[in-house]
């Protein structure tokens, strides 16, 4: 017979006291740390234990007794269910305080590294209606509100959400999202109501069984819209009539594409995205730059600071026009082409083979003739021979993705010595220990941090190195 669990304890008046990672909040019990989620620095709470270890206990607000000064309301109706927009209770200003410390606290306490004074954090112009890119699940399985749990009658379980945090079968079925303009909301919703009508069958994410699996929303600031309807299975009248539907209610989308996916993962990386009508790509607009974005392509997901983002990223290049520039990581080459004008030469390195094909679409579409691409691991790729071929870089601006770069990239830069390199990171800790193993060699000149995702913890970092003397 198995032992029963111990329920945890209810622990009472507990002051927050810092921000922490991943959203939640930290506070100190009897020399514990504890982690709790949706509080606020400041806050006075009762905290309903979830996890108690050795060095750290973890739980989430039953009651408030004090509500911090950095506390607001807020404004989404799945706030604290959906996985998303963790920080919405804190006042913006607040938000991008803590971001800012939290990218000091990476590169000092823990890189140990010397910094100069950082620049002030770069808040976003909007923090509501800012991404460019949602993807929503169908499942057979949607989390029950509290009305609907109490609700004694037959409910249908289908809907097209979010994933619940932990929870991987089963989604918040959204009605209004705050993270996406419009046409994004009527979209989803028209999408949902037409399907539930017509007896369509949604996914069941556990069992892996069903026709409707995702639906992909993409928008640019040119005002086009991109549709991508994941199925199951290819029952084509079925699709056709889907697909159809939206065609006809939304005239304004320029790119309706789906897809068949009957694996067991959501990537569509390896499958081919077939398109139904208007054109299979987007386009974004950037200083007078066209991006092509298709189904599969990187580009940043808040257009208006990745605007900002790259500005601070050519700024802290310093070109002058005669520099060879190294664009690592460069995806579908958006540094590499933003940058050209200001270079003698950029090449840009990526080790996915489509992104480098829509990298040097995008150059030939804006008629920039000094950036040359490569598909590659980039250890493998960055060799001696490469250098000599190409140029000793004066100048290389690194972009990775959350686990940073690998060793034997660190030491390839170490080996190019450029007079400058440009580190752009969206993970400050990872950042932290590339810099740490570079800093005999180069010197930290500035940093600053740019906020690309209002509501969430997460944060973008810029910082500038100088060889040393």
């Amino acid at each position: 017979m198995s032992r029963k669990k111990k329920s945890l304890p209810i622990l009472e008046q507990v002051e927050i006291l810092d921000a922490g990672s991943e959203g939640k909040t930290i506070a100190r019990v009897n020399e514990m740390v504890l982690f709790v989620t949706n509080a606020v620095p400041g806050d006075v709470v009762d905290v309903q234990l979830t996890r108690k270890k050795s060095t750290f206990l973890e739980g989430y607000p039953v009651k408030i007794h004090k509500k911090s000064d950095q506390r607001t309301d807020a404004f989404c109706a799945y706030f604290g269910v959906c996985g998303g927009c963790k920080w919405q209770n804190v006042g913006y200003e607040h938000q991008l305080y803590y971001k800012q410390k939290q990218v000091k606290d990476n590169l000092v306490r823990i890189g140990h590294l010397d910094i100069p004074e950082m620049e002030p954090i770069l808040g976003a112009p909007e923090t509501s209606y800012y991404r460019n890119k949602l993807e929503f699940t169908f499942s057979d399985r949607k989390w029950l509100t509290d009305n609907e749990a109490g609700n004694t009658g037959e409910l249908d379980m289908r809907g097209l959400g979010f994933h619940i945090p932990g929870r991987f079968d089963k989604i918040v079925d959204i009605d209004h999202c705050y993270l996406q303009a419009e046409p994004s909301n009527s979209i989803r919703n028209a999408v949902k109501k037409f399907t539930l009508e017509n007896g369509y069958d949604f996914q069941n994410l556990k069992f892996h069984k069903g026709s409707l699996r995702n639906l992909m929303i993409r928008t640019t600031s040119t005002g086009e819209t991109m549709v991508v309807v994941s199925f199951g299975r290819d029952e084509k009248e079925l699709r056709l009539e889907l697909l159809e539907f939206i065609k006809t209610s939304f005239p304004e989308i320029t790119s309706l594409m789906y897809v068949i996916n009957e694996k067991l993962n959501d990537s569509m990386a390896d499958l081919d995205v077939l398109l139904h009508s208007g054109q299979d790509y987007i386009t974004e607009e950037m200083e007078g730059l066209k991006f092509k974005i298709g189904p599969k392509s990187f580009y940043q997901t808040n257009s208006d600071q990745a605007y900002n983002l790259y500005k601070i990223t050519r700024e802290y290049a310093g070109l002058t026009g005669n520099e060879v520039v190294y664009d690592l990581y460069t995806g579908t080459g958006t540094i590499a082409n933003f940058v050209a004008k200001k270079a003698a030469k950029v090449i840009g390195v990526e080790y996915i083979p489509e992104a480098i094909e829509d990298a040097k679409v995008n150059a030939n579409l804006n008629g920039i003739e000094n950036t040359v691409f490569f598909a590659g691991d980039m250890k493998d790729v960055l060799t001696a021979d490469f250098i000599k071929e190409h140029g000793q870089p004066d100048v290389i601006i690194t972009d990775p993705p959350r686990s940073g770069m690998h060793p034997d990239v660190v030491e390839t830069i170490l080996r190019a010595e450029p007079k400058r390199v440009v580190y752009v990171s969206c993970n400050p800790a990872t950042q932290a220990r590339d810099l740490q193993l570079m800093s005999h060699k180069y010197e930290i000149k500035r940093v600053r941090p740019v906020d690309m995702f209002p509501h969430t913890h997460h944060v973008e970092n810029v910082v500038l190195l100088e060889i040393r003397n």
